[in-house]
């Protein structure tokens, strides 16, 4: 290993983003990460929406965020001759007439109703989903398969020889004043996008992290020829012609990586009246994923260490943020561009400083 510009530390949807927008705009990048630890980005569903919720709440930042994210993985995909993007739209059926006309009153919004649909193919819908009151379909979302992307990004440092296969402790790091000496090796600068581990990280320990735990089952399926995301309560996310992920759950205790028969029995619960055709579980997982406090995620440079940064707590729509954030980031640190406030770690220096 030689000397560079960059090490990224953990390599799920952040760490692999901003490694590789670092890269494209000329740096040295080293991306570390070990492939025993496990990540929430290897069991995520992958979905991007703009339009989440009972009330189809405009995700932050939306018009940003999804023409920018379409752009970028399109683009990645071009440049390694890989597949993992799938632009698909979100059919929502509606559950009462009651909930289409509150529906409709949403997307009388301009601001919604650029990404929304009203007039969808419900006959198309109507075997294999309940959908008797019709339903709406939001664009410009998506999934990305997040494992075939993050193996296309490693595969992509590790051809350069500059992948390091390894977890890295932020106590074997020497941090000098402007630079970071690791293993014999100088950067400029050391990025922790290290997920919910960031909590376990003395450097960055006291930022206000909520993780939450969710599972998801993987369904084989047979005579379901919707390619559509389907959404109602649960998400129902077709992966090939015989397989999809049915999720998420959510919960705030038992923060651990283990399926549970609970999590199982509640997703089964939520598609039972939706989903019409049969299905059989063959696979169940779980992950934590590294939201926070506010909801926005933590992007910047430590308060008393200038050569060391964080890049997460991105939570449930890493995908959605990481490549507008992974920018930003970049011009941050290239140019001095300034970092969204919203976004910027220096929002919770108040903390820091009562540690």
């Amino acid at each position: 290993m030689t000397n560079g510009d960059y090490l990224i530390v953990g390599q799920g949807v952040a760490g692999s983003v901003l490694a590789w927008t670092l890269d494209q705009m000329g740096c040295r990048v080293f991306l570390a990460d070990a492939p025993e630890q496990p990540a929430a980005s290897r069991v995520a569903a992958g979905i991007v929406n703009p339009l989440t919720g009972r009330k189809l709440v405009r995700t932050w930042r939306a018009d940003d965020l999804f023409p920018f994210l379409h752009r970028f993985y399109t683009q990645v995909e071009a440049k390694l001759s890989a597949s993992f993007f799938h632009p698909r739209s979100v059919y929502r059926p509606y559950r009462s007439l009651a909930e289409k006309n509150d529906y409709e009153t949403y997307t009388a919004d301009p601001d919604v109703a650029r990404y929304v649909n009203q007039s969808p193919d419900n006959q198309f819908f109507a075997p294999y989903i309940t959908n008797s009151f019709g339903g709406l379909e939001v664009t410009q979302a998506g999934w990305l398969d997040l494992n075939r992307f993050v193996d296309s990004i490693r595969a992509y440092f590790a051809e350069k020889e500059q992948f390091i296969s390894a977890f890295i402790n932020s106590n074997e790091l020497i941090i000098n004043g402007s630079s970071i000496n690791f293993d014999g090796c100088q950067f400029k600068k050391v990025i922790f996008c290290d997920g919910v581990m960031a909590r376990e990280n003395p450097l960055f320990a006291w930022l206000p992290y909520n993780p939450a735990k969710g599972q998801v089952l993987t369904a084989r399926v047979l005579n379901y020829p919707i390619k559509h995301i389907v959404n109602q309560g649960a998400f129902i996310l077709p992966i090939d012609d015989t397989t999809i992920k049915i999720g998420a759950t959510y919960s705030w205790h038992d923060l651990d990586w283990q399926t549970t028969t609970d999590g199982r029995a509640f997703l089964e619960a939520k598609i039972r009246d939706l989903l019409r055709v049969p299905y059989e579980v063959i696979g169940q997982s779980a992950g934590i994923r590294p939201a926070t406090k506010d909801r926005r995620p933590f992007v910047g440079l430590h308060p008393a260490y200038p050569s060391v940064g964080i890049f997460g707590g991105l939570g449930s729509k890493g995908v959605s943020l990481a490549p507008y954030l992974a920018r930003q980031f970049a011009q941050f640190l290239l140019k001095g561009e300034e970092l969204d406030p919203e976004v910027n770690i220096q929002r919770c220096l108040s903390l820091y400083y009562r540690t």
